[in-house]
């Protein structure tokens, strides 16, 4: 990548606590960004769409003010945010508006990002809890997630994703950052931001490897575990047809968990032992993790759940006529 001698300054070494950092688009492509913005273009304006859509029709349709789907419009929010929270440096990039983030808007940007990642993690976890109660325990199902809990879960849900993840990111704002201002993707990252700096770091460090563990990682053990219970659950019926039924009510969720965790340990997997990767591999697998999640989940809970699937066939077809 050539870089001009103003922004070469911009993003020198330096130990100000108050400079710009580079944004890092597909490196050696410069000349096909035009062309690369339409497709993330139509990525973004699929996202929001998509996203709202869904909370759209939960929101309007009464019979879909279920425990099942207020989880639901729970993940839906969350892809739009996360969405929202990148669209404006990814396409920037891409259309050519901007090339830098200051230090406290990138802090901010990666207050979300995590923030909105460990929210899926949660709601994703919160939805395999639905599962379990409506598969293993049914008579009970109204009485345990009742409105009132559920909006205990939600609350619980914000403050866990936000509140552990304001130490780390607020101590951002104090590193000196002498190494060369320029970020590894076209969004700002915690692990990202801390790569750059020369102050002590253990504390981001051992503080951020505990929310991974404490968080995602916790959460994915819980989710498995359930899903352990439910398939015992779900054998122990006898009728072949019914464990289809069954069976049938998790696929959704399922897709929106590995679509969630596959993107994740990537990513994760490419910061850890992809140094020796190109750029433009880091760039396509950090937009993938922030893109595919929010891209998928509407299209997987619009085929694959027929209640929504209907309501979204009756909304196009209101459109169209």
């Amino acid at each position: 990548m050539f870089l001009s001698s103003r922004m070469i300054t911009s993003v020198s070494p330096s130990t100000s606590t108050n400079s710009s950092f580079l944004l890092t688009g597909f490196s050696g492509m410069e000349q096909q960004y035009p062309w690369f913005s339409i497709p993330f273009s139509s990525i973004y304006a699929m996202v929001l769409l998509g996203n709202c859509m869904v909370l759209h029709v939960i929101w309007t349709e009464p019979s879909l003010h279920q425990p099942m789907f207020y989880f639901l419009s729970m993940l839906a929010l969350t892809d739009l945010c996360m969405g929202l929270s990148t669209v404006y440096t990814v396409l920037g990039i891409l259309w050519g508006i901007i090339r830098e983030i200051s230090l406290d808007s990138c802090i901010a940007q990666s207050y979300f990002i995590h923030g909105l990642s460990f929210m899926e993690s949660s709601v994703l976890l919160a939805m395999a809890f639905d599962r379990y109660v409506a598969i293993c325990n049914p008579l009970r199902y109204s009485s345990i997630l009742t409105n009132s809990r559920i909006i205990k879960i939600g609350l619980t849900i914000i403050g866990r994703s936000f509140f552990f993840i304001t130490p780390p990111i607020i101590r951002l704002k104090f590193l000196n950052y002498c190494h060369f201002h320029i970020l590894s993707h076209s969004f700002c990252l915690h692990q990202d931001l801390l790569r750059l700096a020369c102050s002590d770091i253990r504390f981001n460090s051992y503080y951020a490897l505990m929310l991974v563990i404490c968080i995602l990682l916790l959460d994915a053990i819980l989710i498995l575990f359930s899903y352990i219970l439910i398939l015992k659950s779900v054998l122990a019926v006898a009728s072949q047809e019914e464990r289809h039924k069954l069976f049938q009510t998790c696929v959704s969720h399922i897709c929106a968990v590995l679509v969630f965790y596959i993107p994740i340990i990537s990513l994760t997997m490419v910061h850890r032992f992809g140094k020796h990767l190109s750029p433009v591999a880091h760039v396509l697998i950090g937009n993938i993790y922030i893109l595919f999640p929010p891209l998928m989940n509407p299209i997987i809970y619009s085929v694959k759940t027929q209640q929504i699937h209907t309501r979204m066939l009756r909304l196009f077809s209101l459109k169209r006529y």
